[in-house]
């Protein structure tokens, strides 16, 4: 399979693509007990990212999720993917072992490689996995300009 690398903003050098994944990695939620949770949570969904010569294709791994709570907004050059996942009420008399499903709001915004058409765009979401298909713009479309007088 292959990998496509998005990238914010212009080509960076390794040393920078480091320092993005360091502060990332820095402000990721951590699991943790229960006890010492703030109210408001946050959490980042896996995703992966594919391409193919006619689409750019969006999975993202978002278990756990109602479909009333899941939105996607798009624009030509990035999706934005935000939601909240519940907690599932701990059952009485139990204390926690282990805590590392994380539950509150998330939201990613992916930059994508190359322009999208706006309105081709599908979407699906089945056992705990949302999949945007994107249609790519042809960027070799030329067009002739008439010249005029003047």
């Amino acid at each position: 399979m292959d990998y496509i690398k998005i990238r914010f903003g212009n080509d960076f050098d390794q040393l920078s693509s480091k320092l993005e994944r360091t502060f990332e990695e820095m402000f990721r939620p951590r699991p943790v007990s229960p006890m010492f949770t703030s109210s408001e949570r946050t959490w980042n969904p896996q995703m992966d990212i594919y391409e193919t010569t006619d689409e750019i294709i969006i999975q993202a791994e978002i278990a756990g999720v109602d479909k009333e709570n899941l939105e996607v907004e798009i624009n030509s050059k990035a999706v934005r993917i935000y939601g909240k996942r519940s907690e599932i009420p701990l059952e009485e008399n139990a204390t926690y072992r282990l805590a590392e499903i994380q539950y509150g709001k998330f939201e990613r915004i992916l930059f994508l490689p190359t322009p999208i058409d706006t309105e081709v765009v599908t979407s699906s979401f089945s056992n705990g996995f949302l999949k945007i298909r994107l249609t790519k713009i042809p960027v070799d479309i030329t067009h002739k300009i008439p010249i005029t007088d003047g």
